[in-house]
């Protein structure tokens, strides 16, 4: 199993044949949800039973301030994210799944009328192809404004493709937002094809350095985590093949927005609103970006332009432009600890 069609049709195998429900999992890769929203944990009592039975996700890629918004998830399975998002983004929004697995689209199609009904509009669309080329399935350039996915890119054989086409269709001041599973290092190329553990969402694990080289690549220097937590490999037959790896589930944000590749400082303040639905207190941009509502955050230039030029410039008032330079923006995070003063706040 060495060419990407391979690899696709063992990935393709695994979750259409070989999973039935999540209780057939190896590992908490793909169920290490740690803190779902309690306002999405009250979403999904209203999702058909069949379409949570089969999912295979690992965080909570779901993004708030998305009212009248398209939102492409790829790799959307059984559709119980794109469902979610369906009364996120709302009877003026649109939501559109893509999935390369026959089975598992089956299941989203069926119940599609069931939660039109329940919700009182139809706003989902499946399409059945490869995330790695949207054009395929009529993805239009600059055509989404957010793009989420739940423990899929790590399935590609060509990550990089798939790392393409997100910003290829995404919107000016568009986000990507994902959870998924990474590496403290790169994986052997034996283990990378091994049928169980890509189907575990191991195999395929990304080293987060490697992530970022792409990123950069294509024009996207500055990409943040939003959480970050630790997958047990519990399964002994999985521990012996890969227990020297490290993994982890981290949920991504990134924007189509033009960056530095530092943070640079140019005396700029950010001040969150607080107008954000279930957001009235606080809003978390990442992992070291905690803005109280009302209370002033020193930023880097970088953050200064993920919110301004971004959906959420009506959520915040960013003070000062670029006309003064500073230098390299003054702070070191502590990863442990999440800033709440006004001394800076960028990675």
């Amino acid at each position: 199993m060495t060419t990407p069609i391979e690899i696709s049709e063992s990935v393709r195998h695994y979750y259409g044949q070989v999973l039935q429900s999540s209780n057939d999992l190896k590992t908490s890769a793909c169920c290490s949800i740690d803190a779902m929203p309690n306002y999405l944990k009250a979403l999904l009592s209203g999702l058909h039973p069949e379409v949570l039975e089969r999912f295979y996700g690992c965080g909570s890629p779901l993004p708030p301030a998305l009212e009248g918004k398209t939102v492409l998830d790829l790799g959307c399975g059984t559709g119980r994210d794109c469902y979610l998002l369906s009364k996120l983004v709302g009877s003026s929004g649109r939501v559109i799944g893509v999935d390369m697995t026959s089975e598992q689209l089956e299941v989203a199609v069926r119940h599609r009328d069931w939660h039109a009904e329940r919700f009182g509009f139809a706003n989902v669309e499946f399409l059945h192809g490869h995330i790695e080329n949207l054009h395929t399935v009529g993805i239009a350039d600059n055509s989404i404004d957010v793009v989420v996915s739940n423990c899929v890119i790590n399935l590609s054989p060509e990550k990089p493709k798939v790392l393409a086409e997100i910003f290829r269709v995404l919107k000016p001041g568009g986000e990507l937002y994902f959870s998924d599973v990474f590496a403290d290092r790169r994986i052997p190329v034996k283990l990378r094809q091994d049928p169980i553990l890509l189907g575990e969402c191991l195999g395929g694990a990304l080293y987060w350095e490697d992530f970022r080289r792409i990123l950069q690549d294509l024009g996207c220097p500055d990409v943040r985590k939003v959480k970050q937590n630790p997958i047990s490999l519990d399964d002994p037959e999985v521990f012996a093949k890969i227990g020297m790896v490290k993994f982890d589930a981290v949920t991504v944000r990134a924007f189509k927005v033009p960056l530095e590749d530092r943070c640079e400082d140019f005396g700029q303040v950010a001040i969150y609103l607080g107008t954000i639905d279930q957001h009235p207190h606080s809003f978390e941009l990442d992992d070291h970006h905690h803005f109280e509502t009302g209370r002033p955050l020193r930023v880097c230039g970088n953050t200064a332009d993920m919110l301004a030029r971004s959906r959420y410039g009506n959520h915040f008032q960013v003070l000062g432009d670029k006309s003064s330079h500073f230098g390299l923006f003054d702070c070191v995070p502590d990863p442990h600890k999440q800033t709440t003063t006004t001394n800076g706040a960028c990675c």
